[in-house]
Order: structure tokens, then C-alpha cells, then sequence
């Protein structure tokens, strides 16, 4: 038998976990999560109690659950366990071992209600407010980019593809089959990732390239030169253009006036668009058709990748780390997978610098 005085208490438990380097404990003291309260609060509605009934979870804590949720790429019924499963994460969300804790179906409403009222694109712009509250102001520039993320792929007939891509609804495409239209994305789409660096013959002709059909959505994203925070983003279906996305996510707040990007953003219309907002475009260039690169512009592309490459590394970490997948239906669900994402590689992001800082 164990004697029971071998045994860690629970508080000694935690104070292990502490000693250990507790990550949450880190977020929870890096990043101010009260600070949402009110937009949390005032964006969901909650009533005063008035008509009885089960309280609602506290906001703050459902929201910094929806973090842990989007750090580590879990469905709501694994959370729901890993909730109840990790001493680390009742701690982080301010619960006890025999707690009330939240459901599958709790942290699907909540992460709807947040979505249907806006409330979560507020959250991330009131971070916005909070990171330039502590000097974290945008400047020297930012740089664009997207990068797909896929989604079941699904499996329909010929004539289902075309009335999808004519723009009907799951609930008209199979009116006999609810179930099934419940489970069909309409707004995902396929497109061709084209993989590597293009490399040309001796002649100027390109050498072919792999191309990996991918299904789901894109996250396009720019981030600040400076301090490397994601500042603005929009999500799509992954067939769209990145160009056109150019004015979306290009923020008028930055100091700098330099926006770098990939030559799909080049066109005469963002061109024209940046200059008559007095940005500054450092767009790629792309290769004449025809013709070899002209060594002048390819030496100037060089320099704008040593820049632009600093927004790879947010894609990067984000599928590294988060593992992004969408694993909900429609394009609104999608948007609100990937702004959790933004918001905890933010979170993630501030506590590089905040480390960075105290190390001097």
C-alpha cells in the first residue's frame, strides 16, 4: 500500500507545476484577460438573473478556454475532457478540482454567440488597444501575406459541385437529406498550392513546378514590421485571390509606410490604391513573360524577401504549434477558428517581447 503522507497534496502539487515553469502561468500574467470583460459582456448579452434559471459561465473564463482550445487544435468534446483533465488549465481558467465544468455543447454556444454578435473580431481589436497601450505601436511598415488551411475535404457528385459553385445553400442542394446538408461545407473550396521557389532554365523558361491540391480556406494576415503582431487579417475560401484581399488587410495606422507582399498582390489596382493612401508599395515584381528575370529586379525581390519572410514565420509557428486545421462548417465558423488563432499567437508573441525585455 502507498502511505498517504508520500503523496503530493494538491497545493503542493501546483506549486510543483509552478517551480516547473507553468506556461499559463506566464499567460496569465503577460496578457490582461479582464480587460475583455466589458466588450465579452456587452457583445453576448447577459441578462442580470432576473429570469432564473442555471448561471452562465463567467465570459473571461469561457474565452480563455477558447484560447487553450485554439493553442492546441482540439475539438469541443476533447476540451471539454482536457478541462476536466489538467490541473494546469483549472488553474489557468480559475477552477477547482469538483467544479462545475463546461460541455462540449457550452463551449460550442459560447464560441457561436461570439461569432453571430461579432464580439470576437472586437476582442481582437480591444488586444490591438491594449498591446499600443504598452508601446507596442505599429511602425516601420507591415508586411502581407495568406496561407491556406485546410478543411475536411468532401465528397460530392458532379452536378452537387456545380450548384455549390453557382452559390446555393447545403439546405437546397440536398432538401430531402437535413443530416447531410448539415455536414456540407458550401463556402470551402479546392485550389492548387503551388510548392518551392520557381527555378528557370538557361533559356528564361520555367522548370515545373509541384502542385498539391489543397480543400478549406485561406487566413490572410499583416503583421507589423516592428514587433511582428498580427494587426489585421480576413478569411476566405482558399480559391480566392490574395490581390484582391490586398485592401482588407492593409491597417492605416501603422507609422511606416512601406507594405510588403508577394508579387500576387502586384497589380495596377493595388498599386494605385496604396498611393493614393500615400503608402509606399514593396510588392514583388513579377518575371517578365517571355524573358529572363532582369538581374536589377531580381536582386530588388531578394531584398523584399529578407523582409517579407518575417511573416512566413507567423504561418509557421501557427501550424507548428496550433496544428490549424478547420474542423467546423461555413466560412463564419472558419473566420472564428482562425481569429482564436491570431489571438493566442498574439498572446504568444507579447510574451516573447515582454521576456525579451526583462532580460534586457
Amino acid at each position: 500500500m502507498v502511505d498517504p503522507k508520500s503523496l503530493f497534496s494538491l497545493s503542493d502539487h501546483l506549486e510543483a507545476l509552478s517551480k516547473d515553469g507553468d506556461p499559463l502561468e506566464v499567460l496569465q500574467q503577460t496578457v490582461d484577460f479582464e480587460y475583455f470583460r466589458g466588450w465579452l459582456v456587452g457583445g453576448l448579452g447577459y441578462g442580470d438573473g432576473a429570469k432564473g434559471g442555471r448561471p452562465p459561465f463567467d465570459p473571461v473564463m469561457m474565452f480563455k478556454a477558447l484560447i487553450l482550445q485554439a493553442q492546441h487544435n482540439l475539438s469541443d468534446a476533447r476540451m471539454e475532457f482536457m478541462i476536466r483533465d489538467r490541473l494546469s488549465w483549472l488553474r489557468f481558467l480559475g477552477l477547482s478540482l469538483g467544479d462545475c465544468t463546461p460541455d462540449e455543447n457550452t463551449i460550442r454556444h459560447f464560441r457561436n454567440r461570439l461569432t453571430e454578435t461579432g464580439t470576437l473580431k472586437r476582442v481582437m481589436k480591444a488586444f490591438d488597444w491594449q498591446l499600443q497601450k504598452k508601446g507596442y505601436i505599429p511602425m516601420s511598415g507591415q508586411i502581407v501575406d495568406a496561407s491556406l488551411v485546410p478543411a475536411p475535404k468532401q465528397r460530392n457528385t458532379e452536378g452537387e459541385r456545380e450548384a455549390i459553385k453557382s452559390g446555393k445553400r447545403a439546405k437546397d442542394i440536398w432538401p430531402d437529406e437535413p443530416n447531410k446538408a448539415a455536414q456540407k461545407d458550401t463556402d470551402a473550396r479546392w485550389t492548387l498550392k503551388i510548392g518551392g521557389k520557381v527555378r528557370y532554365r538557361e533559356d528564361g523558361t520555367a522548370l515545373p513546378m509541384i502542385a498539391l491540391p489543397v480543400f478549406g480556406y485561406k487566413s490572410h494576415i499583416s503583421i507589423d514590421r516592428r514587433y511582428g503582431f498580427i494587426r489585421e487579417m480576413a478569411v476566405t475560401s482558399a480559391s480566392a485571390a490574395d490581390g484582391r484581399l490586398l485592401r482588407h488587410v492593409v491597417s492605416t495606422d501603422n507609422t511606416g509606410s512601406d507594405v510588403w507582399a508577394d508579387s500576387a498582390y502586384r497589380s495596377k489596382r493595388n498599386e494605385k490604391w496604396l498611393s493614393d493612401r500615400m503608402l509606399t508599395s514593396r510588392i514583388h515584381r513579377r518575371k517578365p513573360k517571355g524573358k529572363p528575370m532582369p538581374k536589377a529586379i531580381a536582386r530588388a525581390n531578394a531584398a523584399k524577401s529578407s523582409i517579407r519572410a518575417h511573416v512566413e514565420h507567423v504561418f509557421a509557428h501557427q501550424k507548428n504549434r496550433f496544428g490549424m486545421f478547420i474542423r467546423t462548417i461555413g466560412l463564419a465558423r472558419a473566420e472564428a477558428k482562425l481569429t482564436l488563432c491570431n489571438l493566442a499567437y498574439n498572446f504568444n508573441r507579447l510574451i516573447f517581447h515582454e521576456r525579451r525585455q526583462s532580460m534586457g
